[in-house]
C-alpha cells in the first residue's frame, strides 16, 4: 500500500502533523518506535503536560526562543497559542491559566491531551503503527524512495514528515535516531546538546540543600566574574546542584559561557531589596533577637535548611550572640544573602534534559510549510528543528505549530 504520508515519530509534533493531513483528506500512516504514542507528553509538566503558553502577542512569542525565533512567524500565525488551546478545548480538555501564563489541562492530566490527539487521528482516519522503528530511509534522485523498518519491511508514500524528536529524555524514544539519516541525505546538523537542563555544581555542601525549593529569587550567570545574563523566579536545589524553571531557563546561557571559561552562579535571596535595604531589615531581626545565638538568627530572612550553609559561607562563630556581631559581621551577611555564589562543574545530560538544542539547520527548511530545501518530498516538525524556547509550554507550542504547518502543506496537496 502507498501512502499520501508518512509521519515518522509519535510525539506532539508527529500526531499533529498526521491528523492535519488526514483532516485535509490525505491518506497517512503515523510510525512510531515505542509501543505507543505521546509517552514524552505524559511526563511534561511533572506529569500535568503544559500544552502551551498564553502569550497572545506573536511578537513576544518568537522573542522567546532567541536568534533562531524568527524562523516560527509563520508557523505561530497559522496555528498559535490561542488556536492550540481552542484545538484541545474542542476535543474535550479544557484549560487553566498558571504562573508564567503556563496552560495545563484543567484536570491536571496529562493522559488526556494524548487521549485528544488519539482521538483526533481515529477521527480522521489516521493509521497508527506503534513499535515501528525506522531502520533507514532509501533515497534517490533527491527524493525518499522508502521507510526501511528495523524487521526489513519497506514503506511507501508520495511525501514524509520527520518528527522524531531530539535526543532529551532517550526512556521515551527520542534518541536522535533522524539526525544520521538526514545527513546522509544531504541535510545540515547543528550538533545536539542538552537544553533546559540542570546544572551541576562543584560545591559538595549543596547536597545538604538538596529538595530546597526557592521562589522569588534571581540566578545569575557570570563568566568570568562578569554577569552574562540573569533570570527572576524559581529554582531548586538537586543532590548535585540547581534546577528549576530560573536555571532551566539559563541553562543554555551556561552551556554557552563553559566554552569559555570559568562559571558562577550567583542566587540572589532578596533580590526587591538593596543591600543597604537588607542591611536595615538583618538589624531589626538583630534588635529582635539580640541575646539568641547567631545560628537561631536568621529564620524570618532565609528558608530553614539554607541557614547552615549562609552560617558557615560568612565565617561566623554559630554561637556567638546577634548583639556580639560586629557591623563588618553584619554586612558580610547581607553580602552573601545577595551573593550566594556557585562553582559550574557542568550541565546535566540528556537524561535529565527537557529538549534539545541543534538539530535540522533551519536555512534548510521552508518556515511556511516546514518543507525542505534539499530533499523534493520530505518535510520537518518539532524538536527534530534547530531552534528551542524556555520553559513554560513554549516548546510544545513550537511542536504543534510547526506539525500543524507540516500537516496543513501535505493536506493542500491533495
Amino acid at each position: 500500500m502507498k501512502y499520501d504520508l508518512i509521519v515518522i515519530g509519535g510525539g506532539p509534533a508527529g500526531m499533529m502533523a498526521a491528523g492535519r493531513a488526514a483532516e485535509l483528506g490525505a491518506h497517512v500512516l503515523l510510525l512510531e518506535k515505542r509501543d505507543r504514542t505521546g509517552i514524552k507528553l505524559s511526563i511534561t509538566g511533572k506529569g500535568r503536560c503544559n500544552i502551551t503558553n498564553a502569550e497572545f502577542n506573536e511578537r513576544a512569542l518568537v522573542s522567546k526562543y532567541g536568534k533562531n525565533g524568527k524562523f516560527l512567524f509563520s508557523a505561530f500565525h497559522a496555528f498559535g497559542p490561542q488556536d492550540v488551546i481552542d484545538f484541545f478545548n474542542r476535543h474535550g480538555v479544557l484549560t487553566k491559566v498558571e504562573r508564567g501564563n503556563r496552560v495545563f489541562p484543567s484536570n491536571d492530566r496529562s493522559h488526556d491531551v494524548i487521549d485528544a490527539l488519539l482521538g483526533y487521528l481515529k477521527e480522521h482516519r489516521v493509521s497508527v503503527r506503534t513499535g515501528a522503528a525506522v531502520k533507514r530511509l532509501n533515497f534517490s534522485r533527491k527524493a525518499i524512495q522508502c521507510v526501511v523498518l528495523s524487521n526489513g519491511e519497506e514503506l511507501r508514500a508520495e511525501q514524509y514528515v520527520i518528527c522524531t524528536g531530539g535526543k532529551a529524555h532517550p526512556e521515551t524514544g527520542s534518541t536522535g535516531d533522524a539526525y544520521g539519516w538526514l545527513q546522509h541525505i544531504g541535510h545540515t546538523i547543528t550538533p545536539p546538546e542538552p537544553a533546559l537542563t540542570p546544572v551541576n555544581v562543584r560545591e559538595a555542601w549543596v547536597k545538604e540543600l538538596e529538595g530546597l525549593s526557592l521562589k522569588n529569587v534571581t540566578v545569575s550567570v557570570l563568566l568570568a566574574g562578569k554577569r552574562v545574563a540573569s533570570e527572576f523566579g524559581e529554582a531548586l536545589f538537586t543532590d548535585t546542584g540547581l534546577s528549576g524553571p530560573v536555571v532551566l531557563t539559563l541553562s543554555t546561557a551556561i552551556g554557552q559561557a563553559l566554552k569559555k571559561g570559568m562559571v558562577t552562579l550567583n542566587v540572589d535571596f532578596k533580590p526587591a531589596l538593596s543591600l543597604e535595604e537588607l542591611d536595615a531589615r538583618i538589624q531589626k531581626d538583630f534588635s529582635e533577637f539580640s541575646n539568641k545565638a547567631f545560628k537561631n538568627s536568621l529564620h524570618l530572612l532565609l528558608p530553614k535548611t539554607a541557614i547552615p550553609i549562609v552560617v558557615r559561607l560568612c565565617g561566623i562563630d554559630p554561637e556567638k550572640k546577634v548583639h556580639e556581631i560586629t557591623r563588618e559581621e553584619r554586612l558580610r551577611i547581607s553580602h552573601r544573602v545577595k551573593n550566594f555564589t556557585l562553582t559550574v562543574h557542568s550541565l546535566a545530560g540528556f537524561d535529565r534534559a527537557i529538549v534539545t538544542s541543534g538539530g535540522v539547520s533551519l536555512r534548510e527548511v521552508d518556515p511556511r510549510t516546514m518543507h525542505s530545501k534539499v530533499v523534493s518530498n520530505l518535510l520537518l516538525a518539532g524538536e527534530v528543528l534547530d531552534v528551542v524556547g524556555p520553559t513554560g509550554g513554549f516548546n510544545l507550542q513550537m511542536c504543534w505549530s510547526t506539525g500543524y504547518c507540516a500537516g496543513s502543506h501535505i493536506g493542500q496537496l491533495q
